[in-house]
C-alpha cells in the first residue's frame, strides 16, 4: 500500500475516533418498590440541614490547626499541649502527665464554654504567663465552632 492511499485511510480512522462518545457520565438510579414495602433510605442528612451539625463540622475543620499540639480522643497521649478530651467542666491543669505552666495551674479556672472562649480568643491575655503562645482564634464564630466540636466529642 502506498503512502498516498494510507494517508486518507489513517485520516478517516482518526476522525472516526474523534467523534466517539466520551466516557459516560453518572447514571440515574431508579428504585422501584411494591406498595406496602418499607421506604428505602437514600440519603443522610447533610450538615447544612442541621445548624448544630454544620457548627460541629466547621469546628472540626478549624480544630485541624489545634491538632498540631492537642489530641481530642479518649485516652490519647499528651502532645505539645494536653489532650482536650472531656475538658469542659474540669479545672485548668487537670490532665494527668502534662507539665502545665505555673500560671495555668494557679489560674483557678474551671473550663466552661465561656472560659474556653476567652482563653482561645487570646491565651496570654486570659492567663498571663501561659505557655500556650499559638493558636489564638480571633473570630467568635470560629471559636464557637471549635468549642462545639470539643463538646461533641467529649460527650460521645
Amino acid at each position: 500500500m502506498t503512502i498516498a492511499r494510507a494517508l486518507p485511510l489513517l485520516s478517516l480512522i482518526l476522525l472516526a475516533a474523534c467523534s466517539a462518545d466520551p466516557v459516560p457520565g453518572p447514571t440515574e438510579q431508579i428504585i422501584v418498590r411494591e406498595p406496602g414495602d418499607a421506604a428505602v433510605e437514600t440519603a443522610v442528612a447533610a450538615p447544612e440541614a442541621d445548624p448544630e451539625l454544620a457548627l460541629i463540622a466547621a469546628g472540626k475543620a478549624a480544630f485541624a490547626n489545634c491538632s498540631a499540639c492537642h489530641a481530642i480522643v479518649a485516652d490519647a497521649a499528651n502532645g505539645v499541649g494536653p489532650t482536650l478530651y472531656g475538658m469542659i467542666g474540669k479545672p485548668a491543669g487537670a490532665v494527668d502527665g502534662f507539665a502545665y505552666s505555673d500560671a495555668l495551674n494557679a489560674s483557678g479556672i474551671i473550663w466552661t464554654t465561656a472560659e474556653l472562649d476567652a482563653f482561645i480568643a487570646n491565651p496570654a491575655a486570659k492567663i498571663p504567663g501561659t505557655t500556650m503562645v499559638a493558636g489564638a482564634l480571633a473570630e467568635p464564630e470560629q471559636r464557637r465552632a471549635v468549642i462545639a466540636y470539643i463538646e461533641s466529642l467529649s460527650a460521645s
